[in-house]
């Protein structure tokens, strides 16, 4: 810390109590100055010798036949009109960071100019703050902070303008040249520390990251530090990420943990300045200086608090832009009254229709066939897929709220585009949550309920666990039964010896694959039989593998429930009935196991409607 020592004099200033000072002299006082509750007792000619306002005062008292001045409204106190006071004696006394600009504000109100004395008071402590404490990063600090109390004459003597400027100054200082121990608040320990003589170059730029001031400036009150961030951004040096480090180490700071702390209390109106002041101060880079964690708990907080509407459409926006950084646990906010779900669905469902009109936005614009524009498209896909991951983990967590309404569920699964979900398990899991725990839907809501999910896009897990499900309609086990079992006849096709690679059987085309391969031969159910038949007529061209497959058809049909095995076996028993009639018409002849004339497909079409009838 820089200091700076004036006179040369003993201290002679004595105090009687804590409301009296006398100079220790043997000449007897002639003036009696009251500042607040002290008086000190004092000579006119050391005062007056550098004071043009105590000489007005002097004058006005004499004319009264007083010898009592009064100055209620001193800046910095009895403590700096000391100071004053002893400098005007020529008494030794010593000025730094902390008391600097008390000593500026009153020796200002003083008026200890140099149209008074040369030498005075006020162009000392000026050389003093230009050539010391404003180049010091720790002092800047600290003058910035002392300089709140004494406002507006540390505003009018444009103290706080110099002093955000000088710390914004430093901070875009390269990190070649900054070492930790110029900084105010972080320790190192001693293998981290920085020796100036035995240190080369790189290591020195290794060991001093970008954002070494940040938690410097976090002692500041938030109108300060709104000044030195703007004055930082004004700039123009700082790379976005810091300055969103910057103000995520401030938030951690000063917001508290606790939410009784931050509805109730003094706490309130400080953390919902806070909010509004650090979001004023997001980076203008699409949020991409802050993370989206971050941005919402931020959120979170400026709804518990009420900030401003205008804080929160803001929040959203930069949240909007990086929602596929999300997690499910930092969208799980509260609602407030008069909402009676748990979490708030109605902000998600808002973030997520942002979210989409951008990427739309996005994708209408006209793309340049480059390298780096498939490399964009193939990001914003991803991100999207991130995204129909965080809707249908969302969607599980709030299935549980049973004030859930049904359209509120179904219009934020609805919200993402189809290919979004390369498979359903996820909203396959929410949607089975919520039958559990809305049984009292009625049938066609439970029918517009599961008509969200695509059985198609089930896998073989969720399949199973899908036809063992007694909360799902009948209609769905029958589609998750059919649909599982074309999988199961594609598996067994034999692959073509030039074809090496069948895009139909990734995830992501699974069901234009189910749609091509049964579109391909007609009608799906004849396709299924016909596939089923051939299977089960090489199962028994191989006896030791026919007895194998068997035993796990029969272990697999054992793990279903009662009414999906029922269906099965209708199914099952309706295909060996139809296989026979084909093979009966068909023997001796060359054509192919899985064609049908027109009219077995008309007598299996309606012997098919008649079974469904049956089983329903």
């Amino acid at each position: 810390m820089k200091f700076m020592k004036l006179g040369s004099k003993p201290d002679a200033l004595q105090a009687d109590g804590n409301c009296i000072r006398y100079m220790s002299s043997e000449l007897a006082t002639d003036v009696t100055v009251n500042v607040g509750d002290v008086t000190f007792h004092l000579h006119k000619f050391p005062l007056l010798s550098k004071s043009n306002r105590l000489q007005k005062l002097v004058s006005k008292a004499n004319e009264e036949n007083s010898d009592d001045i009064y100055l209620d409204d001193f800046p910095g106190g009895p403590k700096a009109f000391e100071i004053c006071a002893k400098f005007c004696y020529g008494m030794t006394v010593t000025l730094n960071a902390y008391n600097v600009v008390a000593a500026r504000c009153a020796a200002e109100y003083l008026e200890m100019t140099e149209d008074v004395d040369r030498g005075n008071l006020v162009l000392k402590i000026e050389v003093f703050l230009n050539s010391s404490i404003f180049r010091c990063w720790k002092d800047s600090i600290i003058v910035l902070q002392t300089s709140k109390s004494l406002l507006p004459w540390s505003e009018d003597l444009k103290i706080i303008g110099r002093c955000t400027d000088s710390i914004a100054s430093k901070t875009s200082v390269d990190p070649a040249y900054i070492t930790w121990s110029y900084t105010y608040n972080r320790k190192l320990s001693e293998p981290d520390k920085i020796v100036e003589d035995k240190m080369t170059f790189l290591e020195k730029i290794e060991s001093v990251p970008k954002d070494w001031w940040v938690e410097d400036i976090c002692e500041l009150d938030i109108d300060l530090y709104k000044r030195v961030m703007v004055a930082v951004k004004s700039m123009g040096r700082m790379d976005g990420a810091v300055i969103g480090e910057a103000l995520k180490t401030y938030a951690f700071r000063w917001i508290p943990d606790s939410v009784d702390t931050l509805v109730y209390g003094v706490n309130a109106s400080r953390t919902k300045s806070v909010v509004e002041t650090i979001v004023c101060l997001l980076p203008y880079d699409n949020g991409i200086g802050c993370s989206c964690s971050f941005l919402l708990k931020l959120l979170r907080v400026a709804i518990l608090v009420c900030a401003n509407e205008s804080s929160k459409k803001e929040l959203m926006k930069s949240i909007s832009f990086k929602l596929h950084e999300a997690c499910v646990k930092d969208l799980l906010i509260p609602a407030r009254s008069p909402q009676t779900t748990t979490y708030d669905v109605h902000l998600v469902q808002g973030l997520l229709n942002q979210y989409m009109n951008d990427e739309k936005g996005r994708s209408s614009m006209d793309v340049v066939e480059d390298k780096h524009g498939e490399d964009e498209y193939i990001l914003a896909r991803r991100s999207l897929l991130n995204v129909g991951k965080l809707v249908d983990g969302y969607l599980g967590e709030i299935a549980h709220d049973p004030n859930l309404g049904l359209s509120s569920f179904a219009d934020l699964s609805q919200s993402i585009p189809g290919f979004a979900r390369p498979d359903h398990d996820g909203l396959y899991r929410a949607i089975d949550i919520y039958l559990k725990e809305h049984p009292e839907l009625t049938k066609a809501e439970r029918k517009k309920l599961c008509g969200l999910m695509d059985v198609r896009k089930l896998t073989a897990d969720a399949s199973m666990h899908a036809a063992q499900n007694e909360c799902l309609p009948l209609r769905v086990v029958v589609q998750v039964l059919f649909f599982d079992q074309v999988r199961s006849s594609i598996s067994f096709q034999p692959l073509s010896h030039n074809s090496m690679y069948d895009p139909s059987r990734s995830p992501m085309n699974r069901d234009e694959g189910c749609k091509k391969t049964v579109g391909d031969n007609c009608q799906p159910l004849k396709n299924q039989m016909s596939h089923l038949r051939v299977k089960d007529e090489e199962l028994h061209k191989n006896g030791k593998l026919g007895k194998k497959n068997s035993k796990n058809s029969k272990s697999g049909l054992q793990l279903l429930p009662s009414r999906s095995r029922r269906i099965f076996d209708k199914l099952w028993s309706l295909r060996k009935v139809q296989g026979e009639n084909r093979s009966s018409e068909t023997s001796g002849s060359s054509s192919s196991p899985t064609s049908l004339g027109h009219g077995d497909t008309k007598s299996y079409g309606l012997s098919l409607r008649h079974q469904r009838h049956s089983i329903s």
